[in-house]
C-alpha cells in the first residue's frame, strides 16, 4: 500500500470523507458565507458547478454547519423524478409515510415542517436532472402562506444546466426567489498545487512529496477539477510506489495520466 510508503496515516486523495476532514478552499470559504446567509435570510438558494468541481463535499461541510437546535437537513440525492415521485421523497425524509394524491402530499410536508421546531433545509443534489413541474412543485412549497421565519428553505444543486432551465419563463416564480447565486469553478493552477498540499498534509506527509512542476502538470491534465485530481494525484503515488521512489516528478505525472487517458 503506498500509504505505507510515504508513511502517510490515510489516504490523502479519498473523495468520500467525513464532514470535518473536509478541508476549505477559498471557494468553499467564499461560498459557505452565502449559503449562511441564505439559511438565515433566504427561501431559495442555487449552487451550480461542473461534475468533480466539490458541490457534494460542499454541501456536506454546509450541513456539517448547521446549528441542529435550529435546522432540520433534508438531502436528497436526485436522479430522475417526477414531481409526485419528489413529493414523496420529501415526506419519507420527513420520517412519514407518504399518503396518496398529490393534494395530500403537499399538506404532509407543509404540516410536518410548521409543526416542527426547526427549519427544514431541503437540499436537492443534481437538480439540473429536474423538469419544470417538479421544480414548480418545490417553489409552491416554499411559497405556501406561512408564518415568519419560513418553516421550508430550498438548496438546489446541480451542474450548469440548472441554471439554464431556471431562467425559463415558466419558472420565472421560481427564480426570482433565489436569494444567492452560487458558482462552484475550477481549480487554478495555484489552488491546484495549494490543494495537493493541503490534502498532503492532512495525512502527515509533506508538501514535497509532489515536485512542483508535478503539481502544476497535475493542474493541466485535469483542468483544476477536484475529483480528477483525486484520480490521477493517487494514480502517480501508485505508480511512484510500484518504483520504490521517494518524490513525484513530472514523467510519472505523465506516465499515470497515459494510464488514465488523460493525455
Amino acid at each position: 500500500m503506498f500509504a505505507q510508503a510515504f508513511h502517510l496515516n490515510a489516504m490523502p486523495f479519498e473523495e468520500h470523507i467525513e464532514a470535518d476532514r473536509i478541508l476549505d478552499d477559498e471557494r468553499f470559504t467564499q461560498t459557505l458565507d452565502r449559503l449562511q446567509y441564505f439559511a438565515e435570510h433566504g427561501l431559495v438558494a442555487l449552487l451550480t458547478g461542473p461534475t468533480g468541481a466539490g458541490k457534494s463535499c460542499l454541501v456536506k461541510r454546509f450541513i456539517h454547519t448547521l446549528p441542529t437546535h435550529r435546522y432540520q437537513p433534508l438531502y436528497l440525492h436526485i436522479s430522475r423524478v417526477d414531481a409526485a415521485a419528489m413529493l414523496r421523497m420529501i415526506v419519507a425524509a420527513l420520517g412519514e409515510k407518504p399518503a396518496l394524491g398529490r393534494d395530500r402530499l403537499f399538506r404532509q410536508i407543509l404540516d410536518r415542517t410548521r409543526e416542527a421546531d426547526h427549519t427544514a433545509v431541503l437540499i436537492v443534489d443534481d437538480a439540473h436532472l429536474l423538469n419544470e413541474a417538479t421544480l414548480t412543485d418545490l417553489r409552491l412549497l416554499v411559497s405556501a402562506p406561512a408564518s415568519a421565519p419560513p418553516s421550508l428553505k430550498v438548496l438546489l444543486c446541480g451542474q450548469p444546466p440548472l441554471s439554464k432551465l431556471l431562467a425559463r419563463a415558466s419558472l420565472a416564480d421560481l427564480l426570482n426567489r433565489i436569494c444567492v447565486h452560487c458558482s462552484l469553478r475550477a481549480l487554478s493552477k495555484e489552488q491546484t498545487v495549494g490543494y495537493i498540499d493541503r490534502r498532503l498534509k492532512a495525512v502527515g506527509g509533506a508538501e514535497a512529496l509532489f515536485e512542483t512542476a508535478a503539481k502544476q502538470l497535475i493542474h493541466d491534465h485535469t483542468g483544476g477539477i477536484p475529483r480528477a485530481i483525486n484520480i490521477l494525484a493517487t494514480t502517480c503515488l501508485i505508480h511512484a510506489a510500484s518504483k520504490q521512489l521517494k518524490r513525484i516528478g513530472e514523467a510519472i505525472v505523465v506516465e499515470a495520466a497515459a494510464e488514465l487517458r488523460l493525455l
